[in-house]
């Protein structure tokens, strides 16, 4: 490993943000673990690159993965929160194990890896925990209720750990983005319009990632709020 910059894990790597980030990361030197339900979803042969198969729908078997890819992979000092998935409606539109689901993989499951990573990287010399939030943590929409408590759940778990963090080198940085254009609305009956200024690009949040990691280790990044410049919406 002599010679590469640090060893990063990507959650939801398989695609999306988490691909972008993944493949950002590799280019700029990292050596990079992507998680994903199903590995064959991201084949690289890139030399530092390593699938990890992680399903957050699963979270009892998270801490057990988790610990057993520390045993493994100690060099391991960002992670990349970006698995997760999105479904709208109204409350009642929902089933109660659909609002268990939803929560559990957008929230639960990030607060249990980071809750076994967290006691280690507190004893390195600098680590990352980059959340990938999104603008329904800022303010809650119509159609968007278990959605916005899942991202607004990140956003406070975020808040409060840098604060648990601040005496050691650990980060804690949380990014809000707005539509993406991404696989997130695949199944989704709607979507960013078709201007360029109506969406991200995920190649756009994975610089702001690098960017993170790009800082001095005396600076903090909070949180990052990034918008397209017109905001638009298509019905499909």
């Amino acid at each position: 490993m002599s010679g590469l910059k640090r060893s990063v894990l990507v959650t939801g790597a398989s695609s999306g943000i988490g691909r972008a980030v993944a493949k950002e990361l590799l280019r700029q030197g990292y050596f990079v673990f992507g998680t994903s339900r199903e590995c064959n979803q991201f084949e690289t042969s890139h030399s530092h690159f390593l699938p990890v198969k992680m399903d957050f729908s699963k979270v009892a078997l998270l801490a057990e993965q988790a610990k057993q890819l520390q045993v493994e992979h100690p060099d391991i000092s960002v992670i990349v929160f970006c698995a997760g998935y999105g479904r709208f409606g109204s409350l009642e539109q929902f089933s109660y194990q659909q609002i268990n689901s939803l929560m559990t993989v957008n929230f639960t499951a990030q607060a249990v890896l980071a809750r076994a990573f967290v006691p280690s990287f507190k004893k390195k010399g600098r680590a990352d925990l980059i959340f990938m939030g999104s603008e329904s943590a800022l303010q809650g929409r119509r159609q968007g209720a278990v959605y916005c408590a899942s991202k607004f759940a990140v956003r406070g778990f975020s808040q409060a750990l840098r604060e648990e963090c601040a005496k050691s080198q650990v980060k804690v940085t949380l990014i809000n983005p707005g539509m993406v254009k991404s696989e997130f609305f695949d199944q989704l009956d709607f979507e960013p319009g078709d201007d360029d200024n109506n969406y991200i690009l995920p190649e756009d949040l994975a610089a702001a990632v690098n960017y993170i990691l790009m800082t001095r280790p005396g600076i903090l990044i909070d949180e990052l709020v990034i918008n397209p410049v017109n905001k638009r919406v298509k019905f499909k």
